[in-house]
C-alpha cells in the first residue's frame, strides 16, 4: 500500500515536472483571452504576447494586475509569472489594465485601442465611485458613453426606455435628487441629441478629455503615516505626489510635482520625499506594509520615467504611429464629412445640453 502510494506521488511530481505549459486568462476591459503559456516565461514574454493580440503598441501605459491578500499588485516584466504570488490554480487570472495615466488624452494617447482601453477603465472608475464626479459633469459624461455605443441620436430608434439597461451615472448622483429613471434618462438623452456626427473614437475622447480633470483622476491612493504617526493619505499620478487628510481625496494638504523633486528615498520602511529647494523640509512618511511599499516604489518610478519622457522628443515609433492615426483619421474625417453634406437638411436642432444644471 504505502509503495504503491509513494509510486503515485512520485508519478505526480514526475507529470508537474514534465508540464511545460499552463493556462492564462486575460482579463481587459472589454473581453476576455485565454493563452498557453511556456512554465519559463517572463512577464514581459506573456505581456508581449497580449499586446500582439490587442493590436496595442503604446505598451508603456499597462500592464497585469492581481490580487494579494488584501492589496493589489502588478506583474514585473523581468520575473516569471508563475514567480509571482498569483494564484496557481489554473486558469491563473491577470487583469490587463492601465497603470499610468496620460497628462493630456488628446495629445497623448494616439491608437484607438489604447484610447478605448482608457475610455472603459476611467467610465468604470467613476460608475464604481473611485474618481468622484459631480452631477453635471456625470450627465454630460454619461451622454458621450451614449454617443460612444449608440452612434447619432435617431428619435425613431432611440425612444424613452433604450437606456433603462444601460448604467451610466453613479448612484451617489442618483440619489442625490428625487428624479425618476425616465427623467434621468430624458436629461441624458436631450444632451446626447448633441453629439450628431461623433464617431465612437470622438466620443470616447471627448470622455476623457472631461474626466481627467476631475480631482480623483488617475491618482492611486495608499495610507501612510508621517514622522508624527498622523494618518494621511499619499496620492500618486502622473503629476506628482500629493499628501491627503484621510476623508479629503479631493484636495491635497500639499503636492511635490515630479520636476521639484531631487529624490526619492526608501530604506527601513520609510520614505524621505527630497524637494528640489533645499530649504523646503524633506517629507517623511512610512506604510506599515512591505507589499504596499513595493507597489509604491513602482507607481513612482514608472509615473516619473513617463513624465521625462513626455518632455522629450518622441522616439521614432511614435512619430510613426502619430503620423499613421492622423492618415486614417484625415480619411474618417472625409467620409463624415461627405455624409453631413448628403444629410445636411435633415440635422437634428439643439437641445442645449451645455447650459443645463441639476
Amino acid at each position: 500500500m504505502a509503495s504503491a502510494l509513494a509510486a503515485k506521488m512520485g508519478l505526480n511530481s514526475l507529470r508537474r515536472k514534465q508540464a511545460k505549459n499552463f493556462n492564462v486568462r486575460i482579463t481587459t476591459m472589454d473581453a476576455d483571452m485565454e493563452f498557453s503559456c511556456e512554465v519559463k516565461w517572463k512577464g514581459k514574454d506573456l505581456f508581449d504576447l497580449v499586446c500582439r493580440a490587442l493590436g496595442l503598441r503604446e505598451t508603456w501605459f499597462f500592464g497585469f494586475q492581481y490580487d494579494v491578500e488584501d492589496t493589489v499588485a502588478w506583474i514585473k516584466m523581468d520575473k516569471k509569472v508563475l514567480d509571482h504570488d498569483v494564484s496557481k490554480e489554473e486558469p491563473i487570472t491577470l487583469n490587463f489594465l492601465a497603470k499610468f495615466y496620460p497628462e493630456n488624452a488628446e495629445e497623448e494617447l494616439v491608437q484607438d485601442i489604447t484610447q478605448h482601453l482608457f475610455f472603459l477603465q476611467v467610465k468604470n472608475k467613476i460608475l464604481e465611485e473611485e474618481i468622484y464626479c459631480p452631477p453635471e459633469a456625470s450627465v454630460l459624461l454619461a451622454s458621450y458613453a451614449v454617443q460612444a455605443k449608440y452612434g447619432d441620436y435617431d428619435p425613431n430608434v432611440h425612444r424613452l426606455g433604450f437606456l433603462a439597461q444601460e448604467e451610466l451615472l453613479p448612484k451617489r448622483v442618483i440619489n442625490l435628487y428625487q428624479m425618476t429613471a425616465e427623467m434621468w434618462e430624458e436629461r441624458i438623452t436631450s444632451c446626447y441629441a448633441e453629439h450628431r456626427g461623433r464617431t465612437r473614437e470622438d466620443a470616447e475622447m471627448e470622455y476623457l478629455k472631461i474626466a481627467q480633470d476631475l480631482e480623483m483622476y488617475g491618482i492611486n491612493y495608499f495610507p501612510i503615516r508621517n514622522k508624527k504617526g498622523t494618518d494621511l493619505l499619499l496620492g500618486v499620478d502622473a503629476l506628482g505626489l500629493h499628501i491627503y487628510d484621510p476623508d479629503n481625496k479631493l484636495t491635497p494638504k500639499c503636492s511635490f510635482p515630479w520636476n521639484e523633486i531631487r529624490n526619492i528615498s526608501y530604506s527601513d520602511r520609510e520614505f524621505a520625499i527630497k524637494p528640489l529647494d533645499k530649504k523646503t523640509d524633506v517629507f517623511k512618511f512610512n506604510s506599515t506594509k512591505l507589499k504596499v511599499n513595493k507597489l509604491i516604489l513602482q507607481l513612482c518610478m514608472g509615473n516619473h520615467n513617463l513624465f521625462l519622457r513626455r518632455r522629450r522628443v518622441d522616439s521614432l515609433e511614435v512619430q510613426q504611429m502619430k503620423a499613421q492615426a492622423r492618415e486614417e483619421r484625415k480619411g474618417q474625417n472625409l467620409g463624415r464629412n461627405l455624409e453631413r453634406n448628403q444629410a445636411m437638411w435633415g440635422g437634428q436642432s439643439s437641445s442645449g445640453c451645455a447650459g443645463w444644471r441639476l
